[in-house]
């Protein structure tokens, strides 16, 4: 099986499209995960296509950007989203979906929508476990993956953790489920009171990190026993508020840059690529 490795534009906005690009094929990455406002202008989109094809590099497209209340409101917004990432021609997309507070039925209706868009415009969309989405926790996503078999999802399992304030020890069935249904892994610790540790390379945070290793290798492992030609990781370890910052500062405490390279070397070590 060969693993793509994906670097999140996430924390590096302030480089432009051509200088963040040259930065990832200088670190090694295959190609990148990013997001695009409703409002990029052609120029802009095509100076991004242009530069992807300079260093050669695949993209995944990232959306996260609805937020409306409103149900309606919200499922039309959400529409316009992933027809414009489409546009783009990534690899897929990988979507922040839905509201906790929505219903069980108000979020599968935006599944069901995704699904369609996916079918017209060629692209794959997966839904990434995140807190605030449909996907905010372990038990409940499970609930949703056994009434939606076809659901797959990026999997960030640091988030289920800073929601049970556990390393999910007490649900194994539900981690399982999840790991079935990944076509996407967002590479990140997290912990019992937050989605991201404050350094993995610390050897305080020698356990939890070994814990969410376990996790990728099992389902690196299905990959490899379901006949998967190709699989794609993001190290996304993010930006301030999930980077720790020192107070009165606000200087970060560790590089997010070479924290999400050292994840990367890791598991392309790990996986002996």
């Amino acid at each position: 099986m060969h693993i793509l490795f994906f670097c999140p534009r996430w924390g590096s906005e302030s480089l432009s499209w051509h200088q963040f690009f040259f930065k990832v094929k200088e670190a090694g990455y295959d190609g990148v995960e990013t997001g695009f406002p409703l409002t990029l202008s052609s120029n802009e989109k095509m100076e991004i296509t242009e530069a992807l094809k300079e260093f050669n590099l695949a993209v995944i497209g990232q959306h996260w950007q609805t937020v409306e209340s409103n149900f309606d409101e919200h499922k039309q917004i959400f529409k316009k989203h992933l027809f414009s990432l489409a546009k783009l021609n990534p690899l897929f997309i990988n979507s922040q979906t839905g509201k906790d507070y929505f219903t069980i039925e108000q979020n599968l209706e935006l599944i069901k929508t995704a699904d369609e868009i996916s079918k017209e415009t060629g692209i794959k969309i997966v839904h990434e476990t995140h807190r605030g989405k449909w996907s905010f926790a372990a038990h409940i996503t499970h609930q949703y993956l056994k009434l939606a078999p076809r659901i797959k999802i990026t999997l960030d399992i640091s988030h289920w953790c800073n929601v049970a304030e556990s390393l999910l020890e007490d649900q194994p069935e539900a981690v399982q489920v999840a790991i079935e249904h990944a076509d996407h892994l967002h590479a990140r610790v997290g912990f019992q009171q937050g989605p991201q540790v404050i350094d993995p390379r610390s050897p305080e945070n020698e356990q939890i990190l070994n814990i969410h290793l376990n996790w990728w290798d099992k389902l690196i492992a299905l990959k490899k026993e379901r006949g998967t030609e190709t699989f794609t990781i993001t190290p996304e370890f993010g930006a301030p508020p999930y980077q720790h910052l020192l107070p009165f500062t606000n200087q970060p405490i560790t590089s997010q840059w070479d924290v999400n390279v050292w994840m990367k070397d890791l598991l392309k070590s790990r996986y002996h690529l």
